[in-house]
């Protein structure tokens, strides 16, 4: 508990910053209701500062609510309270201001005879800078080997076994094969960190099997060109929100940004001088530039001039909710996506993905319809390697007509 800031002073601090932030006049009336109530409640305690703790006992009374966190799914009116509550305790806690939303999920508690390497190995990975999507992929399967660890009764990282992990591996018997070998590198990266920085004596990660992934093993999906202008045709271009989202949809559908870089991008990548973009992709860390296409650019200036809200950042694609800031890096765009298809009567199949990644392989498919060499292809997607670009000669269906063995002139020649 921090002593040195009383609860009435916190609660003016908060109420300013949503003001400064520009919530809208409904949400900072629900925080002031919430906050009204709870300084009576603590003033009829005797109660001079806050905490998490005074947070809780207040939701108990007020709610008959007993819980060990700000997290959960709960009714809406007790959600909104508890946001009240998470948003205070971060400010008296930490002396910073964050409208993040609620988790849904615990936050994850270390068991105390891990904790000591589960903290060096979380500190290794922000020193090295991984996207968080990254992050996240390899952090959760390691959460859930530790949890296996002490349900194993295992009480140190030295009593880690070659048999322990195939037991827990196991687990994974009935999952795809893709997630068993992320699953797999995540315990690779976290037994031979523990091993380089002398957590355990023996790089247990050398026994951890091999599972070989074939690149070319699936066809990318792509859109039909109808549907990538019924799309476009169904965004309301008359309200901020829609000269956003077709800013944001036609650069995916015209450059191939992935939305990491969609959501990265900045206004200081745009040169309208020399009318390219210029950035450092998220997923590889190597410099992209495109071309502003006529149709991008007048885009993207109606959204500038006409459609984004004030705001400090320096994000181009911005929410158009307070906290007037980026997206959340686990902000996809689905959402707004599926909106539009559902709008356009576009049909949603099952069992094929329809992403923003998606119309980034129409556009690849687009420039092998137009003949483009795979290089160029490679180099406008921002791949790394031409062999990532070749899985989409899959569905250059006309190209591979093209390659098609006639029967009849084989066994002529054979004759």
């Amino acid at each position: 508990m921090n002593e040195t800031i009383k609860i009435e002073e916190a609660v003016s601090t908060v109420l300013a910053e949503l003001e400064r932030q520009r919530y809208s006049d409904t949400t900072i009336k629900s925080y002031r209701c919430n906050y009204n109530v709870l300084l009576k409640y603590t003033k009829e305690k005797g109660i001079n500062y806050y905490s998490e703790q005074v947070g809780l006992n207040y939701l108990k009374e007020k709610y008959g609510l007993t819980i060990n966190g700000f997290y959960g799914t709960h009714p809406k009116k007790i959600s909104a309270t508890m946001r009240c509550m998470q948003v205070l305790w971060d400010y008296t806690e930490y002396g910073k201001i964050t409208f993040r939303m609620r988790g849904k999920d615990k936050p994850y508690e270390c068991p105390n005879q891990f904790k000591q390497e589960y903290d060096a190995f979380n500190k290794h990975f922000i020193e090295r800078k991984y996207a968080p999507q990254g992050f996240q992929a390899v952090i959760k399967p390691i959460r859930r080997f530790i949890d296996f660890l002490q349900y194993s009764n295992v009480q140190s990282s030295e009593h880690i076994t070659s048999s322990l992990i195939t037991k827990f591996l196991s687990n994974y018997a009935s999952n795809k094969t893709r997630y068993v070998a992320t699953v797999i590198s995540g315990l690779k990266n976290y037994m031979n960190f523990l091993y380089q920085d002398c957590f355990i004596s023996e790089d247990i990660s050398r026994l951890l099997p091999k599972v070989r992934i074939i690149r070319n093993s699936f066809i990318p999906s792509s859109w039909k060109t109808k549907d990538v202008k019924k799309l476009l045709e169904s965004i309301d271009r008359g309200n901020p929100t829609g000269k956003r989202d077709y800013a944001i949809l036609l650069t995916v559908v015209r450059l191939g940004l992935r939305v990491s870089d969609i959501r990265s991008l900045r206004l200081s990548n745009l040169n309208w001088n020399l009318k390219n973009i210029s950035l450092i992709m998220q997923k590889t860390k190597q410099t992209l530039e495109l071309p502003i296409l006529e149709d991008v650019g007048w885009a993207i200036i109606d959204y500038l001039k006409n459609g984004r809200p004030e705001t400090s950042s320096d994000i181009l694609f911005i929410r158009h909710r307070a906290p007037y800031d980026a997206f959340s890096h686990n902000d996809c765009l689905q959402h707004s996506l599926h909106r539009y298809m559902v709008k356009a009567g576009i049909e949603i199949p099952r069992d094929r993905s329809c992403g923003l990644h998606s119309l980034r392989s129409t556009l690849a498919r687009a420039m092998l319809d137009n003949n483009t060499p795979l290089p160029i292809i490679s180099e406008v997607l921002g791949h790394q390697n031409i062999q990532t670009t070749s899985i989409y000669l899959k569905i250059d269906m006309e190209g591979l007509r093209k390659c098609i063995i006639d029967p009849d002139e084989v066994f002529k020649y054979e004759k």
